[in-house]
């Protein structure tokens, strides 16, 4: 172990843990429509996250239910204590069942590394008129390919590129809430930029970022947290006591 005053001198050049009532009130502030959760609620939630030891302490991470009833996006904070500290919830969507080529969004835990880096959408609209990524500049967080069981034909697993992005700001985004996406997450413009600017689960790219990496995809009001996370958490509470 150093000795007690090199300790201290780590100990004072490590950034201090963000206020977390700060981030609860930017959630609130810049992410439309935030959904408010009773105390109950967010501990029944953060009981999910405790099973995995990839959470550690001082971190961001992002929890979504695939629960056809809830499809919520949530934000929790790691403290020092171990607990979780619920900073805000959001609407999303994720997997439909019953059609051709849609997959149930995989549950589990996926990390966001420079594996599968991200990208950003060019706003470009499909032959039914949708911008499936959203409008122009929205971050596509870009999680890899993952095991996710389909629903069409046999139902057996298959591959599915398990991403995170914005949507139709038209006609797509007032429907968060259903399940509605081909198995990927679905979520607000709004909540997109929030994640996007304050680096929330950008650790990875942090990193990069010190090593001298140069990085397009981030934007140019990027200003992380040095606290941030690399963990996305997909749960299904479908048969769970929940009392929104």
């Amino acid at each position: 172990m150093p000795p007690l005053s090199r300790r201290l001198f780590l100990a004072a050049a490590l950034p201090s843990p963000p206020d977390a009532s700060s981030f609860t009130t930017r959630f609130a502030a810049e992410v439309k429509r935030p959904i408010p959760l009773s105390p109950a609620v967010q501990d029944f939630y953060a009981a999910y996250l405790q099973p995995h030891p990839e959470l550690a302490p001082n971190q961001f991470v992002a929890l979504v239910d695939r629960n056809p009833k809830s499809q919520l996006f949530l934000l929790y904070w790691r403290q020092p204590n171990q607990q979780f500290l619920f900073l805000g919830a959001s609407s999303v969507s994720t997997g439909l069942p019953g059609r051709f080529e849609y997959f149930l969004s995989p549950l589990g835990l996926f990390e966001h590394s420079l594996a599968h880096p991200d990208f950003r959408a060019e706003g470009t609209k499909n032959e039914y008129g949708i911008r499936g990524y959203g409008e122009k500049g929205m971050r596509v967080y870009d999680f890899g390919w993952v095991r996710a069981n389909k629903t069409w034909g046999d139902r057996r697993e298959s591959t599915l590129r398990l991403q995170m992005h914005a949507t139709d700001p038209d006609r797509l985004e007032p429907r968060l809430g259903l399940p509605l996406s081909k198995g990927c997450i679905r979520i607000s413009a709004s909540l997109n930029r929030f994640l996007d600017r304050y680096g929330i689960l950008d650790a990875a790219y942090l990193e990069a970022r010190r090593e001298g990496r140069r990085l397009w995809v981030l934007p140019p009001d990027w200003n992380p947290t040095p606290w941030a996370g690399r963990y996305l958490v997909i749960i299904d509470t479908s048969g769970a006591w929940l009392t929104l």
